[in-house]
């Protein structure tokens, strides 16, 4: 597995290769993917967390179904900044995609502060969703939102 700095990670990718994003809760992985031209990001699917094993089968079958050749994953950073135990959850489970699961692709994270906020605004200011209907979209939306700001910093002229 190879982490790198977002800045880093097209450099590890070839020309087109598409992006899978991950929101990495407790009971669920919220997906989402970016077109070839790594500009646009789109929700996928909700997976219900299971055992390691099984997260792993599935996510196998979605990279290989979308064609991903990196993640983003959302990083769970406190407000001030600093890094919890969620942080360390995530950043093993990203460490256990290789080591366990034997999925080798780059790996960038990605700020997820208020995420999960501002896409439950989104869901119900603008699209009107019942409490019911935000429960089955906010996990894949706030993968997209994750890889969405990932893909807007990536397009973004560095200073």
């Amino acid at each position: 597995m190879t982490v790198a700095p977002l800045y880093e990670l097209p450099s590890l990718l070839p020309p087109g290769a598409r992006l899978l994003g991950l929101d990495v809760g407790d009971k669920t992985i919220g997906l989402a993917i970016s077109d070839s031209a790594r500009r646009v990001a789109s929700p996928l699917e909700t997976l219900f967390r299971a055992k390691f094993t099984k997260d792993a089968e599935a996510l196998k079958r979605v990279i290989a179904e979308h064609r991903a050749e990196g993640l983003i994953i959302g990083l769970p950073v406190n407000m001030n900044g600093s890094e919890g135990p969620r942080c360390d959850s995530v950043r093993q489970f990203a460490a256990n995609l290789e080591g366990i699961a034997g999925i080798a692709l780059p790996i960038a994270f990605w700020d997820e502060r208020l995420s999960t906020a501002a896409v439950e605004r989104i869901l119900i200011d603008e699209a009107d969703l019942s409490r019911k209907r935000r429960a089955r979209a906010v996990d894949k939306m706030a993968a997209a939102y994750i890889l969405q700001g990932a893909l807007d910093a990536l397009a973004a002229p560095r200073p």
